[in-house]
């Protein structure tokens, strides 16, 4: 007998949406009526929230939000935008039968009959809070790598994009370049380079290298948003995705300005003392030798007296004569490395600079030629110093004749004075203080850095052999050094160089001028023999001097220079005469004294005289008698 089974009876849409729901556990899936009360439950939502379905239906659905949610109405405001709009979705934290809290992404959708009326709200709910903490993690160490970046000022660390545009930008780079985040992000980082690297394409080769390579490092000048420079210390790096695919560049940037002129100084510094240190090696051996050198010479000079007062009319009185002039040469030179050894004998006193350049400018116009512009640069204000009169003349002399020879085909010559206070360092070997500052300045062919280097050394010169012992600048060296000042050289091959001596100036007590009741005295002529004869009977009345070749020459000391007397010939070939050159005085500097010189007889000024009033006359030639007569009507 064969038992029956019952036949199982097929499940309605209903029954299979029922028992879909209740197997889910991934999502709390449950229905509310209109007013919010829970009337379905499934496994997912008794997993999330710890309510079995006896305890919970007919409950409402605000105890699973927080008290502070409930307190601000949050359950009926969600089921009120989920009727008005059709749908309601958000995130924030519930809570379950424990207590606990989780972080659960919801939607709630109303339900409505075929004729429209509310039955009530699906309500779905996801427990996602591991996606929020991974996501919190992940902000917050975004947050604080953020303020790490922020918070590093001495690096600018920002991004650039493929193509080279800024894309972030930190504290430290809007320090450093001085461009805030708004100005510079969504501009090319190529400004940020010098003109002559721009077009040099160097921002290009840079991004380039780093793409190719992943890196590039680099050291140069960068330019800031006021346009100064400082120097940089550059690395960019090339962020590429996981499929290898270039995301853009991290760039960071130091400003290493100070620690690049810390670096130069302290080459520099190091340079110089062992420059000096050569100079002073240099000084002492050659100082010996010289001595040395000396005695021999002595021998030699006494010996040659004593054979020509035995050969006295001789055959050999040529050759002693020969002998007696190399001995002189020898001595001269012996005397030169005496200077460069600061072994010489000084007379030094307290004199001013500008006054002993005024009684020997005629020299040093001379020692230049024709085709050189040759500008005295005197401050009136200059002050005193205490030096060798005589060997400062002869220093000053070696240097424009240097400056002659370094403008063959003509130039420009300067001769400067004026004061200057020296900060600590600011002229190596000279301590902080007011200095009286003297320059030779010419345009000819400079110097380069290596002949700099070994200029003051004896015996070396850049002439050709027989045109220069190389002595000349070595003995301006020596003889500045031993008292008490410094010699610096300032030089560009192919634009000329400028030599300036320091020397300690001395302000307390002491008037500008060494000798306050010496007047001086311009004298225009322009035949040179005449100026010579001129400048010889006022110096020797006591006057300082200065000379003029012509009226646009004098024009330039009345307005750079102290005079108390002009003394101006009438008939000068070019430019202003003499006359003109008197009542331009008597306008303009009412309380210098003006002489006329002539070769023409006094009557002939006579309708000028009508025209300029009455000035002191003496007629060419002229000896000293005259000139004390004439300067005693002079006003």
């Amino acid at each position: 007998m064969e038992t029956s089974h019952p036949v199982k009876q097929p499940l309605t849409d209903e029954q299979r949406l029922q028992y879909l729901i209740s197997g889910i556990s991934d999502y709390a899936i449950y229905m509310l009526d209109p007013q919010g009360y829970v009337n379905s439950w499934n496994a997912g939502a008794q997993r999330f929230k710890g309510y079995v379905e006896q305890e919970i239906l007919q409950q409402h659905f605000s105890r699973f939000y927080t008290p502070e949610d409930r307190a601000v109405g949050l359950p009926a405001q969600a089921l009120a935008h989920a009727l008005e709009h059709g749908r309601y979705e958000s995130e924030g934290w519930r809570v379950r039968k424990d207590g606990g809290r989780f972080w659960a992404h919801v939607v709630i959708d109303p339900i409505h009959d075929s004729a429209g009326s509310l039955l009530g709200f699906a309500k779905i709910t996801r427990d996602v809070t591991e996606r929020k903490q991974a996501e919190d993690k992940l902000r917050d160490s975004e947050q604080r790598f953020r303020l790490l970046v922020q918070g590093v000022t001495d690096y600018a660390l920002y991004m650039l994009t493929p193509e080279g545009t800024v894309s972030n930008w930190n504290s430290g780079a809007e320090r450093i370049k001085g461009y805030s985040h708004d100005e510079i992000v969504g501009h090319h980082f190529s400004r940020f380079y010098t003109d002559e690297d721009r077009l040099a394409g160097m921002p290009a080769r840079a991004l380039g290298t780093a793409g190719d390579v992943g890196r590039y490092e680099a050291e140069g000048w960068r330019v800031r948003k006021d346009g100064t420079r400082f120097w940089a210390n550059v690395v960019i790096d090339a962020i590429r995705g996981e499929d290898g695919r270039l995301l853009g560049y991290a760039k960071i940037t130091r400003d290493l300005t100070e620690k690049k002129a810390a670096a130069e100084a302290l080459d520099k510094a190091q340079a110089a003392l062992f420059q000096a240190q050569k100079m002073e090696s240099i000084g002492q051996l050659t100082g010996g030798i010289a001595h040395d050198f000396n005695n021999l010479l002595s021998v030699i000079s006494s010996g040659l007296e004593v054979l020509t007062m035995r050969h006295a009319g001789g055959t050999d009185a040529k050759t002693l004569d020969s002998m007696r002039r190399a001995i002189d040469r020898g001595a001269n030179m012996t005397q030169q490395l005496l200077a460069f050894a600061r072994q010489q004998p000084l007379e030094p006193e307290t004199r001013n600079v500008n006054r002993i350049l005024n009684g020997f400018e005629s020299v040093l116009r001379r020692a230049a030629n024709s085709s050189i512009d040759f500008v005295f640069r005197l401050d009136p204000k200059t002050d005193n110093a205490v030096i060798d009169a005589a060997r400062l003349e002869s220093a000053v002399l070696n240097l424009v004749v240097n400056a002659r020879d370094a403008m063959p085909g003509g130039g420009r010559l300067e001769v400067a004075t004026g004061n200057v206070s020296l900060a600590q360092d600011q002229v190596h070997g000279l301590p902080p203080g007011a200095y009286v500052r003297l320059s030779v300045s010419d345009t000819g062919s400079g110097m380069a850095p290596e002949t700099i280097a070994r200029a003051f050394e004896p015996f070396f010169t850049t002439k050709e052999i027989g045109k220069g012992t190389g002595l000349g600048l070595a003995q301006v060296y020596g003889f500045i050094k031993q008292s008490g000042g410094e010699v610096v050289i300032d030089s560009v091959v192919g634009q000329g160089t400028t030599i300036a001596i320091y020397l300690p100036a001395v302000t307390s007590g002491v008037a500008h001028f060494d000798e306050p009741d010496t007047e001086t005295v311009l004298i225009v002529e322009d035949e040179p023999d005449l100026l010579d004869v001129a400048s010889s009977l006022f110096l020797s009345m006591g006057y300082d001097v200065m000379t003029a070749a012509s009226g646009n020459d004098a024009l330039g000391l009345l307005a750079s220079r102290e005079v108390d007397i002009l003394f101006t010939d009438v008939v000068m070939p070019n430019g202003m005469n003499g006359v003109e050159l008197a009542a331009y005085t008597r306008q303009n500097y009412p309380n210098i004294k003006v002489m006329l010189a002539s070769g023409y007889p006094q009557p002939a000024l006579r309708l000028d005289r009508s025209k300029l009033g009455e000035f002191a006359f003496v007629s060419k030639p002229y000896r000293l008698s005259d000139l004390a007569r004439s300067l005693r009507s002079a006003h």
